[in-house]
């Protein structure tokens, strides 16, 4: 559902407002880009990335969705920014926890998340009706509204506290809107460990009848975070 007026008690403070960028999304989710022409893309949840905005210059018809659009853009612009700026003070301290092979440094990364951050929230401007607020487990989509529905750094990686069943929830939500397929990126938890119920979870789509695939792919920042799961619907 759209939260924009509905929830008024989301603290922007609450919020953390950083994104990924069109290339990282190539490698991150094993892109073809020449097989995305004309498809129709959810980004979900997107927050500050830039693949909708980019995507456009790849006649890729692309929506995105996320709590955070509840806010007004220039609000979530400033946000970014103080949050940029936080996560690169804390990746000062604990290099070790990251692979430095994609970005030459923390300078880098910090480039690349600006740049991301600045091409989000401009299209933002430009094209409004392609950002929707939501809150997951649920989507304000019909069935079958979308082609490929693409998920990063979201589930599986709190899995300290998104249980089980929401995870089992937003899949289905996440299913019942595509109509061919979902990859979900990475496969591991805060601490860089496989999430403990992906196997479950592998099963429970198994048995409703689903094909699942763990691919190894061209993109690994956080130590471990080098798989997705795709879904084929």
């Amino acid at each position: 559902m759209d939260m924009r007026k509905q929830n008024t008690k989301l603290d922007i403070d609450r919020i953390i407002f950083i994104g990924r960028t069109f290339d990282e999304y190539v490698d991150m989710f094993n892109l073809q880009i020449e097989n995305l022409k004309n498809k129709k893309i959810l980004d979900c949840p997107a927050g500050a990335c830039s693949f909708a905005a980019l995507g456009r210059n790849n006649a890729f018809e692309v929506q995105a969705c996320d709590i955070a659009y509840t806010f007004e853009t220039n609000d979530l612009y400033n946000k970014g920014k103080q949050d940029v700026e936080h996560a690169i003070e804390k990746m000062e301290l604990s290099k070790s926890n990251y692979n430095w092979s994609y970005f030459k440094n923390t300078s880098d990364l910090k480039t690349h998340r600006l740049q991301a951050l600045e091409d989000c929230t401009e299209d933002m401007k430009k094209h409004p009706n392609s950002y929707q607020s939501v809150s997951l487990p649920e989507l304000p989509y019909e069935d079958n509204e979308f082609d490929i529905l693409l998920s990063a750094h979201f589930l599986f990686m709190y899995s300290d506290r998104l249980d089980y069943n929401f995870h089992i929830q937003t899949i289905d939500e996440m299913i019942r809107v595509a109509s061919e397929e979902i990859r979900i990126f990475p496969l591991i938890n805060l601490e860089g460990k496989r999430y403990e119920n992906l196997n479950d979870i592998i099963k429970y789509l198994n048995e409703s009848g689903y094909i699942t695939e763990e691919i190894k792919v061209n993109y690994e920042f956080q130590t471990n975070a080098n798989t997705m799961l795709k879904i084929k619907i």
